[in-house]
């Protein structure tokens, strides 16, 4: 068995199998994080990201495969390394923050656990503090604060484990948006600095694509795809994949190569030549895949407005069009109105096997 030696995973889980009663969370699930990488876990409720982050924790014990750190093992049927040893930073969603301690002193604690001294830790934990926006709260205990206070303390307190690898479950779901985006800002530096790996499990597809150096997409306990994030919110496997990532809608229509290699998509017969993407395999029958974002309002192709948001940077159209309903999005303020036949356009699609939602 390798241990620790120089190559090794920052984690990785193989065959993993987790189930409560005859309940299966996780089934044959294979992960690989490396070193310095930030992978992003999303899915549903109920798809498994929790239980896998609890898994790799060490408060479930999985029932089959095994689960790897730094190239040791602390997790098989037969081999059950407590948390406490596994040198891992955790922010799950119930905070788990010590109700006799004041946020200084759950800050100070991991610090005080590696040798460092008490005016020294507590100066260390007070500018984590200040950092996440909460010094002011040093002296409170949990039940003097908010969630969202608690969940900031206790992202300092895993910060100031520097461990080699975290685990975050849904670690800004209780705050507001710049303070979410402060926040990842501080996550990102701090990981970077220590040169750590970090699994960061959220239900939120902006976050996962904005944080993560890889997504995993998770569904019923399996790996479905992974891969940067650009690929999966470009090149998602089917129809569920997509939807999980942002809003697409669901086409059918004839398409093939031009001469010129452009995608040719025709409706009604109108044609609209596309840029980029893929077309369907030969012989098969596909949804095509189109993101607001691949589409413009002004093209070849026709469709009646059904409904109209006003976003502010952009508006949002729904389309009523031969192949079906179609979201398009176009810079700035309403420039058609609900009910008005207008054209459209597309610079990308993607075309996956039907049926595969």
């Amino acid at each position: 068995m390798n241990d620790g030696g120089y190559g090794a995973a920052a984690l990785e889980c193989r065959g993993l199998e987790v189930a409560y009663g005859r309940e299966p969370v996780l089934s044959a699930l294979d992960l690989r994080v490396e070193r310095d990488e930030v992978l992003a876990l999303l899915g549903p409720s109920g798809s498994g990201k929790s239980t896998l982050l609890y898994t790799v924790a060490g408060f479930v014990h999985p029932h089959a495969g095994e689960v790897t750190i730094d190239g040791r093992v602390v997790a098989s049927p037969r081999t059950r390394v407590p948390p406490e040893s596994r040198k891992v930073g955790l922010v799950f969603q119930n905070y788990a923050l010590w109700p006799h301690l004041a946020a200084v002193e759950t800050v100070a604690y991991p610090l005080r656990r590696r040798g460092v001294g008490v005016a020294e830790a507590n100066r260390q934990a007070i500018e984590l503090l200040e950092r996440l926006s909460v010094a002011d709260l040093s002296e409170r205990r949990p039940a003097e604060m908010s969630g969202g206070q608690q969940q900031r303390v206790g992202l300092a307190r895993a910060l100031a484990a520097e461990a080699s690898l975290y685990l975050f479950d849904e670690p800004t779901a209780h705050l507001d948006t710049p303070l979410r985006a402060q926040l990842q800002h501080e996550l990102a530096e701090r990981r970077r600095m220590l040169g750590a790996a970090a699994v960061y499990a959220t239900h939120d597809a902006g976050e996962a694509l904005a944080v993560a150096d890889r997504v995993a997409l998770l569904r019923h306990g399996r790996v479905i795809q992974i891969g940067p994030p650009v690929q999966i919110y470009e090149q998602p496997v089917d129809v569920w994949a997509a939807r999980l990532t942002g809003p697409a809608s669901v086409l059918r229509a004839d398409v093939h190569v031009a001469d010129d290699g452009n995608i040719e998509v025709t409706l009604s017969g109108r044609t609209a030549h596309v840029a980029g993407g893929r077309t369907p395999d030969a012989g098969a029958d596909p949804d095509l895949l189109v993101r607001p974002d691949w589409t413009t309002l002004g093209g070849d192709l026709d469709g009646v407005v059904t409904q109209l948001w006003y976003r502010g940077p952009h508006t949002d159209y729904r389309l009523d069009t031969p192949a079906g309903p179609i979201d398009v999005r176009h810079p700035g303020p309403p420039s058609a109105t609900v009910g008005a036949r207008v054209g459209w356009g597309l610079r990308r699609v993607w075309a996956v096997r039907r049926g595969d939602a």
